[in-house]
């Protein structure tokens, strides 16, 4: 007989092992399928381009956000890392699957970057801990699992420096993404690639934030510099100064 809860965290874990392992980008395997995801580099997948987000540009192309130390939430191959630091940014950089960072640290070597990467899990303990003025993350808040908001939540109230920035793509409702209710995950659904989310939802789930923007991402043609794919949702918070825990 397992009696296993005797915290929080205890009962996050078991909430993520309703998940099939590599079904989101934090339950136990998803490192291996991410690196299967990962193997053929050829994939015409979109973020698989060495461009930076077109919205991240344009916060620090209109001085919205100024260089500083940085956090690269899921950085994948590290195309957001890299354009960061080519702009004067400190920048660390973590993601689960050791080929993404093998291959991250390939495009640095190339242009001369000087970016810490760490491969592992952003909620774990040894995981880069800031303070940060800048938290980017374009793609991952999507494949978590509900229950896994207040992790996401605790990490940006913990790594991100008073009025610092937390700038997020993700699946938009109507375009790309599952749009089931939060319970039904729970029933044996997995997360179907990802959760859809409202401008509503969001505003909702980082109501402890400023907002600054909050918009559907430009989808950019093949040739532009810049990454950009109009099924996401691109938004900009602001963590106030002297704010109270972004968990209420």
């Amino acid at each position: 007989m397992d009696r296993n809860i005797r915290s929080v965290d205890d009962v996050l874990k078991l909430m993520d092992s309703l998940f099939a392992p590599g079904a989101d980008r934090w339950t136990s395997g998803a490192g291996a399928w991410w690196d299967g995801f990962y193997e053929d580099r050829s994939k015409p997948v979109p973020f698989f381009v060495a461009k930076p987000d077109e919205s991240l540009v344009s916060f620090l192309d209109r001085g919205v956000v100024a260089p500083g130390r940085a956090l690269d939430l899921g950085c994948g191959p590290g195309r957001n890392a890299l354009y960061l630091a080519s702009r004067g940014f400190e920048v660390d950089a973590v993601d689960l699957s050791p080929g993404a960072i093998a291959w991250a640290e390939e495009r640095a070597a190339d242009a001369g970057a000087d970016i810490r990467f760490h491969c592992g899990d952003a909620f774990a303990d040894d995981a880069p801990a800031g303070p940060y003025d800048l938290v980017h993350d374009s793609g991952c808040f999507h494949h978590l699992p509900p229950h896994r908001r207040v992790s996401y939540l605790e990490l940006v109230d913990r790594t991100l420096a008073p009025g610092g920035y937390l700038s997020l793509s993700c699946f938009a409702s109507g375009a790309m993404g599952s749009e089931l209710p939060d319970a039904e995950f729970y029933g044996g659904a997995g997360l179907q690639g990802g959760l859809a989310y409202t401008p509503e939802s969001l505003r909702w789930i980082f109501s402890g934030m400023e907002e600054i923007e909050l918009r559907r991402m430009r989808d950019e043609p093949a040739g532009s510099p810049h990454f950009g794919e109009d099924f996401l949702w691109t938004a900009l918070f602001r963590k106030p100064d002297g704010a109270g825990p972004l968990i209420r």
